[in-house]
C-alpha cells in the first residue's frame, strides 16, 4: 500500500505544503530543486508515490515544499530553518535527508545547523558554492521569469538536464507543460533561484558529521559534476558516485538511482 496523502503545516513564517507516502519503519525526507518554485507539491501525493513506489516498503517518505509565500532575499539557510520547523510540527525527530539540486543546498544547512535531525544525508546534483555555470543558468532563468516565459524555463531546464536519448521525449513533455502550467506569479521561483547564487557552505562542510552520499552526473550542465566532487572532498568519510553520460536529470534517468539511495539510507 502506498498510503499517499497530501498535507500542509502552519509555521510562524507561513504555510508549507508536503506530501507523504509509504509505511516503512524508517523516515526519509526528499527536498526537490528550484523548479518547486513554480509549483509546490500540493496535490501531488499519488503521482510521487507511484513514481517512487520502490521506497514505500522500507520508508515513510515526506516531500516538503518551501513555504507558499517566500520573503524577498530568503536564503537556503532560511529555508532549512523552515524545514526544521516543519519536521518538528510533524513530530519527525530524525530522518534520512535526500536533497536534489537546490534541495541539496537546503539539506547541507540542515545538517550543519541541526545535525540531530539528520540520520543519513544524500546530496544529489547540487553544489556548495556558486560557480560560473550556475551563475549563467540562473541569470537566464531569472530573465525568462521577468518576461513571464514559463515555457522557455521548462525547455531550457530539459535541454540542460537530460541525455540526448531522453531529451527528444522531454522536449515534447516540457513543451506541453509549458503551454498549460504557467504559474500566476514567478515570485517564489525568483526568490528560490536567487538564493542559489548566495548559497555557500564550502568552508563549513567538514563540520558535517553524519554519513553522507554525494551523487553527481559528469555531464551536468546546471551545477557541473565537479561541484559534486568538490563537496565530497570536504565532508569527512563521504561516499561519492558520479554517473557517466548523465547530467542534472540523472535522478530520473539512472535506473539504479532509487536502489542506490535506498540501500545507503538503510
Amino acid at each position: 500500500m502506498l498510503h499517499a496523502r497530501n498535507g500542509s503545516v502552519e509555521l510562524p513564517t507561513g504555510t508549507q505544503d508536503y506530501i507523504r507516502f509509504g509505511n516503512g519503519a524508517k523516515t526519509m525526507i526528499m527536498l526537490p530543486g528550484v523548479g518547486e518554485g513554480l509549483k509546490t507539491v500540493k496535490g501531488m501525493a499519488l503521482p510521487f508515490a507511484l513514481l517512487y513506489r520502490s521506497l514505500a516498503k522500507d520508508f515513510t517518505v515526506y516531500v516538503f515544499s518551501r513555504r507558499r509565500v517566500l520573503s524577498p532575499g530568503m536564503t537556503t539557510r532560511d529555508m532549512a530553518e523552515d524545514l526544521n520547523g516543519a519536521m518538528e510540527a510533524q513530530g519527525l525527530s530524525k530522518a534520512a535527508i535526500v536533497g536534489v539540486s537546490q534541495g541539496g543546498m537546503i539539506a547541507q544547512w540542515l545538517a550543519l545547523d541541526h545535525p540531530d535531525k539528520v540520520e543519513r544525508l544524500v546530496l544529489v546534483v547540487t553544489l556548495s558554492r556558486p560557480n560560473d555555470v550556475i551563475k549563467d543558468v540562473i541569470s537566464r532563468w531569472l530573465q525568462m521569469a521577468d518576461q513571464g516565459d514559463y515555457k522557455g524555463i521548462m525547455l531550457d531546464t530539459a535541454e540542460r538536464s537530460y541525455s540526448p536519448k531522453r531529451l527528444k521525449q522531454s522536449r515534447l513533455e516540457y513543451g506541453l507543460l509549458g503551454s498549460i502550467g504557467k504559474p500566476k506569479s514567478f515570485d517564489r521561483f525568483r526568490i528560490q533561484a536567487a538564493s542559489c547564487l548566495t548559497h555557500d557552505t564550502y568552508d563549513l562542510l567538514d563540520q558535517i558529521s553524519c554519513q553522507t552520499l554525494v551523487i553527481g552526473g559528469k555531464e551536468d550542465q546546471i551545477v557541473t559534476g565537479q561541484a559534486s566532487v568538490e563537496i565530497a572532498g570536504k565532508i569527512p568519510n563521504c561516499q561519492l558516485f558520479l554517473y557517466e553520460g548523465l547530467g542534472h536529470g540523472l535522478y530520473e534517468e539512472a535506473p539504479d538511482f532509487l536502489k542506490r539511495v535506498s540501500e545507503f539510507c538503510q
